[in-house]
Protein backbone atom coordinates (compact mmCIF):
# COMPACT_ATOMS: atom_id res chain seq x y z
CA UNK A 1 0.00 0.00 0.00
CA UNK A 2 2.80 2.38 0.94
CA UNK A 3 4.65 1.64 -2.35
CA UNK A 4 1.51 2.39 -4.39
CA UNK A 5 1.02 5.65 -2.49
CA UNK A 6 4.64 6.66 -3.09
CA UNK A 7 4.33 5.78 -6.78
CA UNK A 8 1.12 7.81 -7.13
CA UNK A 9 2.68 10.79 -5.31
CA UNK A 10 5.76 10.63 -7.52
CA UNK A 11 3.60 10.60 -10.67
CA UNK A 12 1.58 13.56 -9.39
CA UNK A 13 4.73 15.58 -8.75
CA UNK A 14 6.07 14.72 -12.20
CA UNK A 15 2.76 15.72 -13.83
CA UNK A 16 2.71 18.97 -11.87
CA UNK A 17 6.27 19.79 -12.93
CA UNK A 18 5.45 19.08 -16.59
CA UNK A 19 2.30 21.23 -16.40
CA UNK A 20 4.30 24.08 -14.84
CA UNK A 21 6.91 23.92 -17.61
CA UNK A 22 4.20 24.03 -20.29
CA UNK A 23 2.47 27.00 -18.62
CA UNK A 24 5.74 28.93 -18.34
CA UNK A 25 6.60 28.05 -21.94
CA UNK A 26 3.20 29.28 -23.17
CA UNK A 27 3.51 32.47 -21.12
CA UNK A 28 6.98 33.23 -22.50
CA UNK A 29 5.72 32.70 -26.05
CA UNK A 30 2.64 34.88 -25.55
CA UNK A 31 4.71 37.65 -23.95
CA UNK A 32 7.02 37.69 -26.97
CA UNK A 33 10.17 37.31 -24.87
CA UNK A 34 11.51 34.94 -27.54
CA UNK A 35 10.65 35.35 -31.25
CA UNK A 36 7.86 32.99 -32.30
CA UNK A 37 9.84 31.53 -35.18
CA UNK A 38 12.56 30.45 -32.71
CA UNK A 39 10.37 29.17 -29.88
CA UNK A 40 6.84 28.23 -30.94
CA UNK A 41 4.25 27.96 -28.20
CA UNK A 42 2.94 24.57 -26.99
CA UNK A 43 -0.35 25.33 -28.75
CA UNK A 44 1.46 25.86 -32.06
CA UNK A 45 3.41 22.63 -31.54
CA UNK A 46 0.18 20.68 -30.92
CA UNK A 47 -1.38 22.18 -34.05
CA UNK A 48 1.69 21.23 -36.08
CA UNK A 49 1.58 17.72 -34.65
CA UNK A 50 -2.08 17.31 -35.64
CA UNK A 51 -1.61 18.75 -39.13
CA UNK A 52 1.50 16.64 -39.78
CA UNK A 53 0.21 13.50 -38.04
CA UNK A 54 -0.12 11.28 -41.17
CA UNK A 55 3.37 12.22 -42.36
CA UNK A 56 4.82 11.74 -38.87
CA UNK A 57 3.28 8.28 -38.61
CA UNK A 58 4.63 7.30 -42.01
CA UNK A 59 8.15 8.36 -41.05
CA UNK A 60 7.80 6.81 -37.58
CA UNK A 61 7.12 3.43 -39.17
CA UNK A 62 10.49 3.57 -40.99
CA UNK A 63 12.38 4.69 -37.88
CA UNK A 64 10.75 2.03 -35.69
CA UNK A 65 11.57 -0.68 -38.23
CA UNK A 66 15.23 0.36 -38.21
CA UNK A 67 15.25 0.61 -34.41
CA UNK A 68 13.62 -2.82 -33.98
CA UNK A 69 16.04 -4.52 -36.38
CA UNK A 70 19.09 -2.90 -34.78
CA UNK A 71 17.89 -3.56 -31.24
CA UNK A 72 17.19 -7.22 -31.99
CA UNK A 73 20.64 -7.73 -33.49
CA UNK A 74 22.27 -5.78 -30.66
CA UNK A 75 20.54 -7.93 -28.03
CA UNK A 76 21.48 -11.18 -29.81
CA UNK A 77 25.13 -10.16 -30.29
CA UNK A 78 25.33 -8.76 -26.76
CA UNK A 79 23.91 -11.95 -25.24
CA UNK A 80 26.29 -14.20 -27.19
CA UNK A 81 29.29 -12.03 -26.32
CA UNK A 82 28.37 -11.89 -22.63
CA UNK A 83 28.00 -15.68 -22.45
CA UNK A 84 31.36 -16.25 -24.17
CA UNK A 85 33.16 -13.68 -22.03
CA UNK A 86 31.69 -15.20 -18.88
CA UNK A 87 32.68 -18.70 -19.98
CA UNK A 88 36.23 -17.91 -21.14
CA UNK A 89 38.25 -15.68 -18.84
CA UNK A 90 40.93 -14.96 -21.46
CA UNK A 91 38.23 -13.72 -23.83
CA UNK A 92 36.94 -11.46 -21.07
CA UNK A 93 40.40 -9.97 -20.43
CA UNK A 94 40.98 -9.46 -24.15
CA UNK A 95 37.67 -7.93 -25.20
CA UNK A 96 36.30 -6.13 -22.15
CA UNK A 97 38.71 -3.16 -22.47
CA UNK A 98 38.00 -2.96 -26.22
CA UNK A 99 34.24 -2.90 -25.64
CA UNK A 100 34.64 -0.09 -23.11
CA UNK A 101 36.93 1.89 -25.45
CA UNK A 102 34.37 1.71 -28.27
CA UNK A 103 31.97 3.69 -26.09
CA UNK A 104 34.36 6.65 -25.99
CA UNK A 105 33.84 7.22 -29.72
CA UNK A 106 30.87 9.61 -30.32
CA UNK A 107 27.97 8.11 -32.25
CA UNK A 108 27.80 11.20 -34.46
CA UNK A 109 31.40 10.56 -35.53
CA UNK A 110 30.69 6.95 -36.53
CA UNK A 111 27.49 7.61 -38.48
CA UNK A 112 29.07 9.49 -41.46
CA UNK A 113 31.60 6.69 -41.96
CA UNK A 114 28.86 4.06 -42.03
CA UNK A 115 26.94 6.08 -44.62
CA UNK A 116 30.07 6.39 -46.78
CA UNK A 117 30.85 2.68 -46.49
CA UNK A 118 27.34 1.21 -46.82
CA UNK A 119 25.27 3.88 -48.58
CA UNK A 120 21.94 5.46 -47.70
CA UNK A 121 19.81 2.36 -47.30
CA UNK A 122 18.79 0.60 -44.09
CA UNK A 123 22.04 -1.31 -43.44
CA UNK A 124 24.21 1.55 -42.05
CA UNK A 125 21.37 2.62 -39.75
CA UNK A 126 20.96 -0.89 -38.34
CA UNK A 127 24.73 -1.20 -37.84
CA UNK A 128 24.82 2.09 -35.91
CA UNK A 129 21.94 0.96 -33.68
CA UNK A 130 23.70 -2.36 -33.04
CA UNK A 131 26.82 -0.44 -31.98
CA UNK A 132 24.93 1.78 -29.49
CA UNK A 133 22.80 -1.05 -28.04
CA UNK A 134 25.47 -3.76 -27.92
CA UNK A 135 27.43 -2.21 -25.03
CA UNK A 136 24.68 -1.88 -22.37
CA UNK A 137 23.31 -5.36 -23.11
CA UNK A 138 26.74 -7.02 -22.98
CA UNK A 139 27.91 -5.25 -19.83
CA UNK A 140 24.56 -5.65 -18.05
CA UNK A 141 24.39 -9.40 -18.70
CA UNK A 142 28.07 -9.92 -17.96
CA UNK A 143 27.80 -8.20 -14.58
CA UNK A 144 24.68 -10.24 -13.84
CA UNK A 145 26.43 -13.51 -14.69
CA UNK A 146 29.50 -12.62 -12.62
CA UNK A 147 27.46 -11.61 -9.57
CA UNK A 148 25.67 -14.98 -9.39
CA UNK A 149 25.39 -16.56 -5.95
CA UNK A 150 28.56 -18.64 -5.48
CA UNK A 151 27.04 -20.74 -2.68
CA UNK A 152 24.10 -21.71 -4.88
CA UNK A 153 26.44 -22.67 -7.73
CA UNK A 154 28.58 -24.79 -5.40
CA UNK A 155 25.45 -26.48 -4.09
CA UNK A 156 24.33 -27.39 -7.61
CA UNK A 157 27.83 -28.66 -8.45
CA UNK A 158 27.78 -30.89 -5.37
CA UNK A 159 24.50 -32.33 -6.68
CA UNK A 160 26.12 -33.16 -10.03
CA UNK A 161 24.91 -30.18 -12.07
CA UNK A 162 26.91 -29.19 -15.15
CA UNK A 163 27.70 -25.77 -16.60
CA UNK A 164 24.47 -25.65 -18.59
CA UNK A 165 22.30 -26.40 -15.55
CA UNK A 166 24.12 -23.80 -13.45
CA UNK A 167 23.70 -21.24 -16.22
CA UNK A 168 20.02 -22.06 -16.66
CA UNK A 169 18.98 -22.16 -13.00
CA UNK A 170 21.39 -19.71 -11.32
CA UNK A 171 23.19 -17.34 -13.68
CA UNK A 172 20.46 -16.54 -16.18
CA UNK A 173 17.66 -15.87 -13.66
CA UNK A 174 20.07 -13.84 -11.54
CA UNK A 175 21.05 -11.68 -14.52
CA UNK A 176 17.51 -10.98 -15.72
CA UNK A 177 17.10 -7.83 -13.62
CA UNK A 178 20.24 -6.25 -15.06
CA UNK A 179 19.33 -7.45 -18.53
CA UNK A 180 16.02 -5.64 -18.45
CA UNK A 181 17.65 -2.52 -17.01
CA UNK A 182 20.09 -2.60 -19.94
CA UNK A 183 17.29 -3.34 -22.41
CA UNK A 184 15.36 -0.32 -21.14
CA UNK A 185 18.34 1.89 -21.95
CA UNK A 186 19.02 0.16 -25.27
CA UNK A 187 15.40 0.56 -26.40
CA UNK A 188 15.72 4.33 -26.00
CA UNK A 189 19.17 4.34 -27.62
CA UNK A 190 17.83 2.42 -30.61
CA UNK A 191 15.36 5.17 -31.50
CA UNK A 192 17.91 7.94 -30.96
CA UNK A 193 20.50 6.01 -33.00
CA UNK A 194 18.05 5.55 -35.86
CA UNK A 195 17.23 9.28 -35.91
CA UNK A 196 20.91 10.28 -35.84
CA UNK A 197 21.74 7.94 -38.72
CA UNK A 198 18.79 9.35 -40.71
CA UNK A 199 20.11 12.88 -40.21
CA UNK A 200 23.19 12.03 -42.21
CA UNK A 201 21.58 10.16 -45.06
CA UNK A 202 18.33 8.52 -45.96
CA UNK A 203 15.11 8.83 -47.88
CA UNK A 204 12.54 8.59 -45.08
CA UNK A 205 12.28 8.41 -41.31
CA UNK A 206 11.93 10.89 -38.46
CA UNK A 207 15.56 12.01 -38.82
CA UNK A 208 15.02 12.84 -42.50
CA UNK A 209 11.79 14.65 -41.60
CA UNK A 210 13.66 16.70 -38.96
CA UNK A 211 16.31 17.70 -41.49
CA UNK A 212 13.67 18.87 -43.97
CA UNK A 213 11.67 20.97 -41.49
CA UNK A 214 14.89 22.44 -40.07
CA UNK A 215 15.89 23.67 -43.53
CA UNK A 216 12.41 25.19 -43.88
CA UNK A 217 12.76 26.87 -40.43
CA UNK A 218 9.49 25.21 -39.38
CA UNK A 219 10.37 25.02 -35.69
CA UNK A 220 6.83 24.14 -34.63
CA UNK A 221 7.13 20.96 -36.68
CA UNK A 222 10.65 20.42 -35.32
CA UNK A 223 9.34 20.50 -31.74
CA UNK A 224 6.46 18.23 -32.73
CA UNK A 225 8.81 15.51 -34.01
CA UNK A 226 11.09 15.91 -30.95
CA UNK A 227 8.13 15.25 -28.67
CA UNK A 228 7.07 12.30 -30.81
CA UNK A 229 10.54 10.76 -30.49
CA UNK A 230 10.36 11.24 -26.71
CA UNK A 231 6.93 9.60 -26.58
CA UNK A 232 8.12 6.63 -28.65
CA UNK A 233 11.14 6.16 -26.37
CA UNK A 234 8.98 6.31 -23.24
CA UNK A 235 6.51 3.80 -24.68
CA UNK A 236 9.33 1.39 -25.55
CA UNK A 237 10.73 1.70 -22.02
CA UNK A 238 7.26 1.02 -20.62
CA UNK A 239 6.97 -2.03 -22.87
CA UNK A 240 10.24 -3.35 -21.42
CA UNK A 241 8.83 -2.84 -17.91
CA UNK A 242 5.76 -4.90 -18.84
CA UNK A 243 7.93 -7.66 -20.31
CA UNK A 244 10.02 -7.70 -17.13
CA UNK A 245 6.97 -8.08 -14.92
CA UNK A 246 5.58 -10.85 -17.14
CA UNK A 247 8.83 -12.83 -17.33
CA UNK A 248 10.19 -12.32 -13.81
CA UNK A 249 7.30 -13.80 -11.86
CA UNK A 250 9.52 -14.51 -8.85
CA UNK A 251 10.02 -10.77 -8.37
CA UNK A 252 6.27 -10.23 -8.07
CA UNK A 253 6.12 -12.78 -5.28
CA UNK A 254 8.53 -10.79 -3.10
Amino acid sequence: MRKKLQSTTSKLWASAALAAILVIWQAVSMAGLVPGYMLPSPVQVVRAFISEFPLLMENSRVTLLEAAAGLFCGVVFGFVMAVLMDRFDKLYKAFYPLIVITQTVPTVAIAPLLVLWFGYEMLPKVILIVIVTFFPITIGLLEGFRSADKDMMNLLRSMGAGRLQIFRYIKMPGAMGRFYASLRISASYSVVGAVISEWLGGFSGLGVYMTRVKKAFAFDKMFAVIFLISIISLLLMKLVDILQKKSMLWERAK
